[in-house]
């Protein structure tokens, strides 16, 4: 039988082959989501060892921050660019759940962010996430708490106003448009916590702010920030 359904499988990856989500070459059946070539070459920051880095120093003076970091360099036209495209609007939240458990590997060898106790992913609204059937950076959250001992929280911060899109906003008119639509409930839980904010792609960071905003309300509460990519603008 084991044979029967190895022989099974081959036929099927041969006729449907499954492809990288970053190059769409056919993977082997040991690879997932990526093939060895792109998962080698992904273009790793490695801020997660650094307390002062780029991500951190766009907050300096907005929120107050235990740590901040991003996974990997967004560059317009990489394959960092079409997996969060693939992974925001093409279906493909497996792209969040296998970066997500990538990355929390790698946060994991941090002592920056070794106590954390929740994730807490940037919340949409929920016509948004109807419409796109599911919060890409809720998927991240969940890939990187299969490899974390913090726990995912999704339940806390939530958006209570449909803004439009930040895409081609500038700064200003970014922070604009969501600084005012977050709100929390059972808050109490996060009193005296560490906890991770989450978010796909931080590049002005008034989205992390908005909501980190709220949150540094909180008695006792450190924040840190995590973000797949970071992108310099």
């Amino acid at each position: 039988m084991p044979v029967f359904s190895t022989l099974f499988e081959d036929l099927v990856g041969l006729l449907f082959p499954k492809l990288c989500l970053a190059c769409s070459q056919p993977l082997a059946r040991h690879e997932k989501v990526l093939c060895s070539h792109c998962l080698y070459h992904l273009p790793r920051t490695q801020f997660q060892v650094h307390k002062e880095n780029p991500v951190k120093e766009i907050f300096d003076g907005r929120l107050i921050l235990q740590s901040a970091t991003a996974f990997l360099f967004f560059n317009k036209g990489g394959n960092v660019q079409h997996l969060i495209h693939q992974l925001k609007y093409k279906g493909q939240k497996e792209v969040g759940l296998y970066l997500g458990e990538l990355f929390g590997n790698e946060l994991n060898e941090s002592p920056l962010y070794q106590d954390a106790d929740y994730l807490i992913p940037v919340p949409l609204h929920p016509v948004k996430e109807r419409k796109r059937g599911y919060n890409q950076s809720r998927m991240i959250a969940r890939g990187m708490e299969t490899t974390m001992q913090a726990s995912l929280a999704d339940d806390i911060l939530f958006r209570q106003v449909h803004s439009s899109t930040q895409t081609k906003k500038s700064r200003f008119e970014r922070w604009e448009n969501v600084k005012d639509i977050f709100a929390l409930k059972n808050e109490a839980r996060l009193e005296g916590k560490h906890v991770i904010l989450i978010d796909d792609v931080i590049t002005t960071g008034s989205t992390i702010e908005a909501c980190g905003n709220l949150l540094q309300k909180i008695p006792g509460i450190r924040i840190s920030v995590s973000a797949l990519a970071y992108s310099q603008g």
